[in-house]
C-alpha cells in the first residue's frame, strides 16, 4: 500500500521538474532550429532572465497558495521551484559573462559600476547564491530553523531587485515588469497581511484598585 501523501511525490514532482525544465529545452531547440533572432545572445539573456524571476516569484507563491487551499504538501515544491530560479539565474548570469562579455572582467566590472540596471540585477543574483547552498535539508537543520528563515527573507530582495533590474533594462515598453512588479507587490502585501493577522496582541497589566483606609 502505497503511504498517505506519497502520490505527489512519486507523480507531480517529477511532472514539475519536466515543466521546470522545458523553458530551457525549448531555448535550446530554438537555438538548434536557428529560430532565433538575428541577435541570439540578447534572445538567451532575455528568456533566462524572465524566466529567473517568473521562479522567484513562483517560489514566492507557495506559502499563500499553501494557506488558502490548505493543501499541505504544497510545501514540498517549495525547494525545488526556488533552485530552479537559481538555476535560471545562473544560465543569465554565464549568458552575460560568457557569450556577451568573453570573460573580460575589466569590462563586466565597468557595467556593473556604470550601468544600474546591471548592478542591481548583480546583487539579487548574488543573494540567490546562499539561498541555494543553505536548500539541503542538512544545512538548514546545522543552520537552526530562526537563523534559516532569517536567511532566506533574502528571496524578498531578490525578487524586489529583479524587478528593478528588468524595470531599468526595458525603459521604454514597461507593461511586463510593471506586471511582474505588481504580483510582487500582491505577494508581499499577503505577508505583511498575514504577519499583522496573526501578531499577538500586547495586553497592558490591569493596575489594581488600591486599598482605601478606612
Amino acid at each position: 500500500m502505497v503511504p498517505k501523501k506519497q502520490w505527489e511525490i512519486r507523480i507531480l514532482k517529477p511532472l514539475v521538474f519536466l515543466l521546470g525544465l522545458m523553458p530551457a529545452g525549448y531555448l535550446v531547440w530554438n537555438a538548434m532550429a536557428g529560430e532565433l533572432s538575428a541577435n541570439p545572445i540578447k534572445d538567451i539573456t532575455e528568456e533566462t532572465g524572465i524566466w529567473t524571476l517568473r521562479f522567484v516569484l513562483f517560489t514566492l507563491s507557495i506559502t499563500p497558495l499553501r494557506k488558502i487551499s490548505g493543501w499541505a504538501p504544497l510545501a514540498g515544491f517549495r525547494r525545488m521551484i526556488g533552485l530552479f530560479g537559481f538555476f535560471y539565474g545562473s544560465l543569465h548570469f554565464v549568458t552575460y559573462m560568457y557569450l556577451d562579455q568573453f570573460f573580460a572582467f575589466d569590462e563586466i566590472l565597468r557595467d556593473v559600476a556604470k550601468r544600474p540596471f546591471i548592478t542591481v540585477g548583480f546583487a539579487a543574483f548574488v543573494m540567490m547564491i546562499p539561498l541555494a547552498l543553505t536548500s539541503p535539508n542538512r544545512i538548514a537543520k546545522w543552520l537552526g530553523g530562526k537563523r534559516w528563515r532569517l536567511l532566506h527573507r533574502l528571496i524578498y530582495f531578490t525578487a524586489i531587485g529583479g524587478v528593478i533590474h528588468y524595470l531599468w533594462l526595458v525603459k521604454a515598453d514597461t507593461r511586463r515588469p510593471v506586471m511582474y512588479g505588481g504580483v510582487l507587490t500582491v505577494l508581499l502585501g499577503y505577508r505583511l497581511w498575514e504577519y499583522f493577522r496573526t501578531r499577538p496582541v500586547s495586553q497592558k497589566p490591569i493596575p489594581q484598585a488600591k486599598a482605601h483606609i478606612a
